[in-house]
This record gives C-alpha cells, sequence and structure tokens, in this order.
C-alpha cells in the first residue's frame, strides 16, 4: 500500500469517517462492508457511549489523561479504542492504539469482536497480544488489545512505547499486580512524550465500571473524569435466609428453581474456579436432563474460565434454544463463570444473577514466602457488579446466596489491590530492567509492603540476578527476557551447563500452561493408570517432561486423538508447544546453547541431570522428610505434605516444589526429589548455616558440607 494512500486515509478516518461509512467502502480493506458489518453497526449505534463520542474526543485531544467511568454495559471496552482509531490517532507502521485488558480471556474475546466491529481480519488492523501468543502485524495493527502484563514486557525493550499514541487502560478498578506497575510507569513515561518530544504526544484513557474516581483523579494529575451511563433496568436483589453450608450446592439448586419457577431469560452463575465450574455444570446438565418434558423449556449449560479454547469461551454468546414445541416456552442458556464475567466481558440476555459471594484472591504471606490463590468472600463493590449483570435486557434478579447482614458487615467495601497480596520478584527484576533502581520511591498508587519488597530483592539477589548492591548482573539481564518466573528463568539459563536445555524447556512449558494431566471424576481410575505410563519416581517435573516428550513424537494429525486416549489436555499441550518455540527463540537470541542428553533420540534422558538443573532454580522452595513422616520446609520450618496427586510414592529425604497450596492442609504440589550435596555445592549462600534456624535439617546440612570439604581437599 503506497504511503500517500496512507497519508489520506489517516486524514480520511479523521475528518470523515461517517461519509466513508455512508459510501458503504470500508477504509482499511478498501472493500464494501459485509451484511454483518451493517448488522452490528446498528446495535453499536445504540449504545450509551455513543452519545459521548464527541465530548470524549475533545476531552482526548485537550488533555494527556482522561479518567472514564462507565458502567458495565456502556460499550466502553469495544467502543471508545475505535473512536480513537477513527480520529486518526493510529497510523499504520507507526503508531498503534493500545488497550490494555488484565486477562487473556477478555484481550483474545474483545479483540475477535471489535475485528468483526471493523470488519477486518483478526490480526491484521486489529490484533491481540497475550503471553506466548502475538496474533497482530507491526505493519498493518491499528489497534491492539493486550494483557497489561505484556504493556510491562513491551516497556523493556522500549522504555517511552515510541510505537504508541493512545494507551487506554481497561478495567483499571481491579487493580492488578501489572495494571499498577504501569500507571506508575505511564507517570514516568508521559512527562517524556509531550507534543514536542521525538515520538510524539502519548495519551492515556484510564477506563473503569466502578471506580475511586477521587483517588484516580488525584493520583492522574487530576485528570478530568467523564462518566458513561450504563444500558441498565432495576434489578431485584434476594439474599438467603441464613448462610449456605455448601456455596457450590447452593448455586445449582438456585439455578434449577429459576428455572423451574421464573420466567423466560438466562441465568449467570459465579464460582471461584474451572473444577467448581465443571461440577456444577455436569450436575445442571443431570438434573435437566430429568426434567425433559414437553411442558419443560429446554435448558443449556455453558462454562467460562480461562483455561477453555477460544472456540469454547465463544459459546457463551450463542442464543438461547428456542421452545421445544411451537407456541411453548422458550429454552434457557445458563453461563457459569469465574469473575471475568464480572466486569470484562457482557453477556447478552441475561436476566437472573446467582452470586455465592466468593472469587479465588492471589494472597501473598511474605514471612513463609507464600503465595496462594485462596478462596475469598469478594467484596461489596463486586457484589454489585454482579448484580447489575441481570439488569442489561430488561428488569433482572439477582440472588445473593449470603445473608443480608453478611452483605453489610462481612464483605469490604473494595478488593485489596493486588499489589498489596502478591509477590513482587517478578515486578522487581522487570522495574530493574527498564532502570528503576528507587523502587520504594517508585509512583505506585498503593506502594507495597517493604517486606514484600525486601523478599523480592533478596530471591533475585540469591538466584544471582542482583548483586549484593542491588544491581542488576549479565545472569539478571538474560533472566529478565524470559516472560516467565525469574525462578523458572534460572533454571532454564542453567540448563545448558548439565547438559538439558531441551528438556528444560519441555518442562517449563508445561508448567506455564493449564494442568496437562486431566481427572475427570467419573473416570478418575482410568485416568491414574493413563498418568501412570508417564509417571517417574523421582517427580512430577520428570512426568510431565515425559508426557511432553511422549506427544512430541505422535504424528500432527493424530495429535488430539492421543491426547483424549490418555487423558491430557490437548489445548493445554498446545499451548505448550507455543511456549516452547517462543523459549526456544528467546534462547537462541540469548546464545544459549540447545542441548539434549536424550542422545538416541528416543525418550532416554539423563534424568539426575535434569534435576540438577531444577535444583539450580528451585533451592529456595526444598521441604525436608522429619522422623515423624511429615515435610518441614527449609528455612521457613512450615509443616507440609506431599499433594495426592503427586506421583511420588516414596518419601525422598529432600524434595523441592513448585507450588505451596493451603487448602485442607499444607500441600505441596508439582515436587521432585533432589539431593542436599547438590543443595549445598550449588546455593551455599543461601544454606549457610550461621544464620540456619535449628531443624533436623540442619544437622544434614553440616554433614554435606564435611563431606563436600572432604571431596575438594581430596583433589
Amino acid at each position: 500500500m503506497t504511503p500517500s494512500f496512507d497519508r489520506k486515509r489517516k486524514l480520511d478516518l479523521g475528518a470523515s469517517y461517517e461519509l466513508q461509512q455512508e459510501n458503504g467502502t470500508n477504509p482499511w480493506t478498501g472493500k464494501a462492508y459485509s451484511a454483518q458489518y451493517q448488522k452490528i453497526l446498528q446495535a453499536r449505534l445504540k449504545l450509551p457511549v455513543y452519545q459521548f463520542k464527541e465530548k470524549l474526543l475533545d476531552a482526548v485531544s485537550k488533555n494527556q489523561i482522561v479518567v472514564v467511568e462507565g458502567e458495565t454495559g456502556s460499550g466502553k471496552t469495544t467502543q471508545i479504542p475505535q473512536f480513537l482509531v477513527e480520529a486518526g490517532y493510529a497510523d499504520q507502521g507507526t503508531s498503534v492504539v493500545a488497550c490494555t485488558q488484565p486477562r487473556r480471556v477478555a484481550a483474545t474475546s474483545i479483540a475477535a469482536r471489535v475485528a468483526d466491529e471493523m470488519d477486518v481480519p483478526l490480526g491484521e488492523e486489529v490484533g491481540y497480544t497475550i503471553r506466548f501468543e502475538d496474533v497482530s502485524d507491526y505493519n498493518k495493527t491499528v489497534l491492539k488489545f493486550l494483557t497489561d502484563g505484556m504493556l510491562l514486557r513491551e516497556a523493556m525493550s522500549d522504555p517511552v512505547l515510541s510505537h504508541y499514541s493512545v494507551i487506554v487502560l481497561d478495567e483499571a478498578h481491579e487493580r492488578t499486580l501489572a495494571t499498577d506497575v504501569i500507571m506508575g510507569l505511564l507517570m514516568a513515561v508521559l512527562p517524556k512524550r509531550t507534543k514536542d518530544s521525538q515520538y510524539g504526544e502519548l495519551k492515556v484513557v484510564v477506563m473503569s465500571a466502578t471506580l475511586d474516581a477521587k483517588k484516580f483523579q488525584d493520583y492522574f494529575n487530576n485528570a478530568p473524569l467523564m462518566k458513561v451511563p450504563g444500558r441498565t433496568f432495576p434489578v431485584e436483589t434476594f439474599y438467603a435466609a441464613k448462610p449456605e453450608r455448601n456455596y457450590v450446592e447452593a448455586a445449582v439448586r438456585t439455578t434449577l428453581q429459576i428455572h423451574q419457577c421464573e420466567g423466560p431469560g438466562d441465568i449467570l452463575v459465579f464460582l471461584t474456579g474451572q473444577a467448581e465450574i465443571e461440577q456444577a455444570c455436569e450436575e445442571i446438565r443431570a438434573s435437566a436432563a430429568e426434567m425433559c418434558g414437553k411442558d419443560t423449556p429446554e435448558l443449556v449449560v455453558y462454562p467460562l474460565y480461562s483455561s477453555l479454547t477460544p472456540a469454547q469461551q465463544r459459546k457463551i454468546f450463542d442464543r438461547a434454544p428456542g421452545p421445544r414445541v411451537e407456541g411453548g416456552a422458550p429454552g434457557r442458556k445458563v453461563v457459569i463463570s469465574t469473575n471475568i464475567a464480572e466486569t470484562s466481558l457482557t453477556i447478552d440476555g441475561i436476566v437472573y444473577v446467582v452470586d455465592p459471594g466468593f472469587s479465588k484472591q492471589k494472597v501473598y504471606n511474605p514471612r513463609i514466602r507464600v503465595e496462594s490463590l485462596l478462596v475469598s468472600p469478594i467484596s461489596r463493590a463486586s457484589a454489585r457488579q454482579r448484580a447489575g449483570r441481570a439488569g442489561r435486557t430488561r428488569p433482572g434478579k439477582c440472588f445473593r446466596l449470603y445473608t443480608e447482614q453478611s452483605f453489610h458487615e462481612d464483605l469490604q467495601e473494595t478488593t485489596y489491590p493486588e499489589i498489596l497480596r502478591s509477590k513482587m520478584s517478578n515486578v522487581v527484576l522487570t522495574l530493574k530492567k527498564l532502570g528503576i533502581d528507587d523502587l520504594v520511591h517508585f509512583d505506585f498508587m498503593d506502594p507495597p509492603a517493604p517486606e514484600t519488597l525486601m523478599r523480592a530483592l533478596e530471591l533475585l539477589n540469591y538466584l544471582g540476578a542482583l548483586d549484593d548492591e542491588g544491581e542488576m548482573t549479565e545472569l539478571g539481564y538474560q533472566m529478565s527476557n524470559l516472560p516467565i518466573d525469574p525462578q523458572l528463568a534460572k533454571m532454564i539459563i542453567a540448563s545448558p551447563d548439565y547438559g538439558c536445555s531441551e528438556e528444560m524447556m519441555s518442562i517449563v512449558a508445561c508448567m506455564s500452561v493449564p494442568q496437562v494431566f486431566m481427572r475427570p471424576r467419573e473416570t478418575a481410575k482410568a485416568a491414574d493408570e493413563a498418568k501412570a505410563q508417564f509417571a517417574h519416581q523421582d517427580g512430577d517435573h520428570l512426568t510431565l517432561l515425559n508426557a511432553y516428550a511422549a506427544y512430541a513424537a505422535v504424528p500432527k494429525s493424530e495429535k488430539k486423538q492421543w491426547c483424549w486416549d490418555n487423558f491430557i489436555n490437548d489445548r493445554s499441550m498446545q499451548s505448550a508447544d507455543n511456549v516452547r518455540r517462543q523459549l526456544t527463540g528467546i534462547m537462541t537470541k540469548l546464545q544459549l546453547p540447545l542441548v539434549t542428553t536424550d542422545r538416541r533420540g528416543n525418550g532416554s534422558f539423563d534424568y539426575t541431570a535434569v534435576r540438577m538443573a531444577l535444583t539450580s532454580g528451585m533451592f529456595m522452595q526444598v521441604a525436608y522428610l522429619q522422623k515423624q513422616g511429615n515435610y518441614l520446609t527449609v528455612k521457613d520450618n512450615q509443616v507440609v505434605y506431599i499433594h495426592p496427586g503427586s506421583v511420588i510414592d516414596s518419601k525422598p529425604e529432600w524434595v523441592m516444589f513448585e507450588e505451596f497450596a493451603l487448602t485442607t492442609k499444607n500441600y505441596i504440589r508439582t515436587v521432585s526429589s533432589t539431593r542436599v550435596e547438590w543443595l549445598v555445592e550449588m546455593a551455599p549462600h543461601y544454606y549457610e548455616l550461621s544464620n540456619f534456624p535449628e531443624c533436623e535439617a540442619k544437622a544434614e546440612l553440616e554433614l554435606a558440607y564435611r563431606r563436600l570439604a572432604h571431596s575438594r581437599s581430596k583433589n
């Protein structure tokens, strides 16, 4: 496409976009608009945000930062980025409008919707970037949806975000860890991106459904606030008479009662995670099948959580089934979702909402260095968002499975920002790469606890990413290039020393995707038998390696069936393949050798070398077997148990683990055995006896140090 045409198109977009639409020509493709576009356009023009289009563009042209408070269903997420593109803020190959989302599901599904609305193929003028997946074109994309974490990674290689003309921070009220860091970063970048700067002015639009407007305005230098009303109808709220013992059962029971007793309209049920959602889907489908009769409307159930395929996620937008018989009651759709459906996605047709009042939240305890996903009560702000979902198309009802007293007394007003309850090692490494050394005075909206920052600096120092003065080392720079946890990055970078970088990339790829092994409740025994064929006695990491190697050896056309036969999640394996490809690319860029211990190419790995490479990154997540039979975590002295899902059935003396899960017991997950001599040899700075707490492990470490000194004196 010639530059003159590009320039003309940009001017046309800014001046008379409506005129081109009237002519029926798409300025991006040069082709006539499709019938689907015209149909979607009629619905778009009715969105409340359209009445504010001129006012918004005027505010953006006069200010560097604008705060938009738009109620759920106002159309802000899909329309405002398009308004900015139409107004000429983006130009192919030179400048892009970015819209950040806290969740991958939202970034991918919203990008697909907006591509339809602009009548362009996804991945060309409209694209998305999420971790390990880039569906955009540097020379063509003008509107890019991406997770806030990916924008942060882009800032590492381009600190002034020169490729972007406008950054739209969506769902800012969710206050994810990456969102808070991006906000602090933008406050540092904006003074460098004014009108007369080298890369031109950078505009920022901060959008949210419900936010503490005053706090955000104060933080963003008294930026102007625009309020966009939603398209809402009144919602009647019902509370439980007494607290429910089991909220999943209560949610299933309430859904079936709504189906039997209430008028037409779809149901949205909020649960906390994949296992609960799948269980509820099964139970509702089974009960609906029993009710099957001419007079009973048909009931279809769709799950929604992040590890579903995009095709499965899109099913939630399907229309509810029609009546079974002519003149009968129409069918009903039930969507059972995590809190992604709270604000990020809007599903038309929802009239009833079932809200048990819980969601999964990340919680970090810096004293014992444990980060866990815990089922926690939601905030009152979240409860109001959930209820509002019932009033999109007509008056609705919200059934809260907790008491009114509990709503007022037990729920806090807003959710604590994630930065106050997360481990910070990844963020600290990112900020160090961005050249921000004074972490204490970095402009966080809510500064993290000093102890959390100290733990992050300590961990990075032990891993060798930071030196004793807190400066980034060469290893630290290499680690920051890998979009994974610093401990996993260290394992990958150290793996060539043990001759197993290919194996380590396979393991890390499998650890970076949703659960590889499936275990449906009704076929648990068969699933366990299938997993046993990949199991390695020394641990779960090696089992993942065996499973990935077996998957890689299967011809492409047979992979799907192979996964089904072996109870392996095909979607997770495809993602792992993608992750591994990207890790290979980064390794090549960093000039790290790609080597394997599988000399014959038949899966005969040197598992000892692999475990040594694992230990090089995981030496801080180690537990020691006590005389009474349980494990005690090293240094933190927490009593833990190996998770029943682990393949380790013996009790090795020393184990390393990926995750500490606080459920009915303190479980450690993804566990492999290690050796005390490796620990003292690889991490003497961490296993220094002078500051090691008294425990059974200390005596073993003293012995190991003596043996190590003896072997060195011999040499």
